[in-house]
Parts: structure tokens; C-alpha cells; sequence
């Protein structure tokens, strides 16, 4: 496969069918990408699993830090990586000795190894480079569009609008983000 882009269907297929989430360089600094990034899927009902080994034992958005992908005691759909494209191949040696083995590869923004993919797919492990998750499911959720940004996979047909609370869009499934909040009652409805 190029990795120079991505039929929408493929990345779709990632983000629908992968649940559980490990992503390696997560930090606990609220100003970092991969904390948004971490947060953002965490809301959208994945299970996220940081892998840090400077910050194991403790915990980011309530998860359990690990400090490396062997001692998640759980099976992993997709490994996310936030760190260089010099750490890759070790990352990927982690994940071929996995059991059972992660069935996805997701190389963040700016992060390219083409050996690594190389070698991820000859072991039957699809293979994301130089994205975001949480850019792709907004844009293909059209929660992006919706927030004013041009997804090109927006129609003419809108979503209706929340009558209360916060938008939250999805891949066909049930978020755990968002929630109601109470609004302000009108003149009319306080007597005033």
C-alpha cells in the first residue's frame, strides 16, 4: 500500500473496528498533542491505554500509565504512536511480540518509517502513517465540518441541531462524551 494517502473506507475501517487503544508517548501535560489527542478518543468511547515509562504507575484522564506495550495486561486493536520516527521500529518489535498481536500501526502527524511499514504489513498489521486519529474521526464524523472547517465529506444534509447540550457526531456508535446542560430558562418560562 502507499502511504501517501488514505481511501476514506480504509481509515474508517480502522476507526470503527478498533476499540482498544495504546498509545505510546501519551503525556499528562494538558498543553501536548497527544494529551488532546488522548482525551478527544477517550470521550468517543475508545478504550485508551497510555504507554509512557516516565510517568508509569500513574494515571492520565484516570487510565493507568504503562511503560511498555508488554505490560498491558489486555488485548491492544491499534497501537498510536507519538514519538519520533526513530523510535518505530523498536515500538513495532514490541508489537510483534504481543499476544494477541495489535491489528493496527498508526504513526501520528510528521511521523513517516516506510521500513517499518514495510515490515508491519509482511506481518499482516495495517499501517496509518503521518495522521491523527482524532483528526480523522472529526473529519469523518464531519464534527470538524460542523465546527466550520472544510472536511470535503460534508452534504447538503446537515445533522439537526442539539436542542441542549454539547454536538457530538460519531461513526455510526454510541459516544460516552458530551451530556446535557441545563440551559438558561427564557424570560417567558421564569415570570420575569
Amino acid at each position: 500500500m502507499t502511504h501517501d494517502s488514505y481511501p476514506d473506507a480504509y481509515i474508517r475501517g480502522i476507526l470503527a473496528t478498533c476499540r482498544t487503544i495504546a498509545m505510546v508517548g501519551a503525556s499528562a501535560k494538558d498543553n501536548r498533542p497527544s494529551y488532546f489527542a488522548f482525551k478527544y478518543l477517550l470521550e468517543r468511547g475508545y478504550r485508551m491505554i497510555p504507554v509512557n515509562p516516565g510517568l508509569a504507575g500513574g494515571q492520565i484522564l484516570g487510565q493507568t500509565v504503562h511503560a511498555r506495550l508488554a505490560d498491558i495486561p489486555e488485548p491492544v486493536d491499534m497501537v498510536d504512536v507519538f514519538r519520533a520516527a526513530a523510535a518505530v521500529p523498536a515500538v513495532l518489535d514490541e508489537m510483534l511480540a504481543m499476544t494477541p498481536r495489535p491489528a493496527v500501526l498508526w504513526l501520528q502527524l510528521g511521523v513517516r518509517d516506510a521500513a517499518s511499514a514495510t515490515r508491519a504489513e509482511s506481518h499482516g498489521i495495517k499501517v496509518v502513517m503521518d495522521r491523527c486519529p482524532k483528526i480523522e474521526y472529526g473529519r469523518l464524523s464531519s464534527e470538524i465540518g460542523w465546527m466550520g472547517v472544510n472536511s470535503r465529506t460534508l452534504s447538503s444534509r446537515r445533522p439537526p441541531m442539539p436542542v441542549r447540550g454539547v454536538q457530538r457526531l460519531s461513526l455510526d456508535r454510541v459516544t460516552l462524551a458530551g451530556g446535557t446542560v441545563a440551559g438558561r430558562p427564557r424570560e417567558d418560562e421564569t415570570g420575569a
